[in-house]
């Protein structure tokens, strides 16, 4: 993976993750916990293919279960909204989440080579509008759509890049691509936005 500043670090945004702890569901009883992040719980399911996901942040939800959400080759598969689940610490409810089973991005790979390249064409593109502070990286992954040629991305993900853009700014969050983490992969190697998206 390319070494880049993280997103946190260039948005002045410290690296934490979700301190509460997991809530109660029959659903997760019984079920490691195999992730964290700043606004989620994963839990493996147990069946190799789903993830239960406590996601505390709008932004994720919406992304996760909004009707006009991002789809396609290179956003996850929704299985199922399981509802309010309790509320976080930030005030949030915790919503739960049924989703396909995403992986870490091994170095060396084809997904790692596409990942590096788009966090180095999204970080050219956020400091050429370093001076819009937080507006940095939503409008760097606007003008990504507008010149998709100079990204020599496939026609699929320049169609994610597009799909995403459309939805920060349709729910006005913010999108979070620098951060390797937000970028997963399938079993059969197809790069995906994991969790491309935050509130300010």
């Amino acid at each position: 993976m390319a070494n880049l500043p993280s997103s946190a670090s260039l948005l002045g945004r410290p690296q934490v993750l979700l301190p509460d702890p997991a809530p109660k569901h029959p659903l997760l009883d019984g079920k490691v916990e195999i992730g964290r992040g700043e606004y989620s719980i994963v839990f493996d399911k147990g069946d190799g293919e789903r993830v239960y996901k406590v996601v505390s942040s709008p932004a994720d939800y919406f992304l996760y279960t909004a009707e006009d959400r991002p789809k396609g080759k290179h956003f996850p598969i929704v299985y199922a909204d399981h509802g309010v689940i309790g509320r976080a610490q930030s005030g949030y409810p915790f919503h739960l989440i049924e989703m396909e089973k995403l992986f870490p991005i091994p170095e060396s790979c084809e997904a790692a080579d596409l990942s590096t390249r788009l966090i180095e064409l999204y970080w050219t593109a956020c400091q050429k509008w370093s001076q819009l502070g937080m507006n940095m990286g939503r409008i760097a992954l606007h003008h990504m759509t507008k010149v998709p040629t100079k990204s020599n991305m496939s026609e699929s993900m320049n169609a994610a890049l597009k799909a995403l853009s459309d939805f920060v700014e349709e729910y006005h969050v913010l999108p979070d691509i620098l951060n390797e983490n937000n970028l997963m992969m399938r079993k059969d190697g197809t790069l995906v936005f994991s969790d491309p998206v935050f509130i300010a």
